[in-house]
């Protein structure tokens, strides 16, 4: 009697196997808030992704208008200096990250995670340099990202954002 295994692999069988990876990699946009976690940013993005784009700053066209949905033009600036759409960012992406330092108020996380929620992208916050800031601190900038990320982290080092993004196959 043949075992499963030799009959798995028989030329019979091998109509039925798919040959392709059955998971590609995410479409991840990693987004520094302040000028600390930008120069980490910048150097993380140094190594070598698969899908990530990094970009640095957030700047604003017009104030929302309360109620209204989407309102407002929000433009990131990539390493190489060319300003992005968010909205047209976020439309492309499986996964953004968020970066900010910790003691930071990190306002532009709200505008970007309400351009995640109207396109259904998750939305994820590293803090970083939790280790220099008193608790306080820390604790404004975890109520500051709170409501904008599905997965908020503290991050021990800064080797745990490139961890991080590896992880989440950037």
């Amino acid at each position: 009697m043949e075992s499963e295994s030799a009959r798995m692999s028989s030329a019979a069988e091998a109509r039925f196997r798919i040959d392709y990876p059955n998971s590609r990699p995410r479409v991840v946009k990693v987004i520094a808030l302040d000028p600390a976690s930008e120069r980490l940013v910048k150097d993380v993005a140094q190594r070598t992704w698969q899908r990530a784009s990094f970009f640095t700053s957030l700047r604003f066209d017009a104030a929302p208008h309360t109620g209204e949905g989407w309102s407002m033009q929000a433009w990131l600036s990539d390493l190489a200096g060319r300003t992005k759409a968010l909205v047209e960012e976020v439309a492309s992406a499986d996964l953004v990250v968020m970066v900010s330092s910790a003691g930071t108020s990190a306002r532009a996380a709200a505008v970007i995670g309400e351009a995640c929620a109207v396109r259904k992208v998750m939305t994820m916050a590293l803090i970083i340099g939790s280790e220099q800031r008193s608790d306080e601190e820390l604790s404004k900038t975890l109520a500051t990202l709170r409501p904008c990320a599905s997965m908020l982290v503290i991050a021990n080092d800064d080797a745990y954002v490139e961890e991080m993004l590896a992880a989440l196959r950037a």
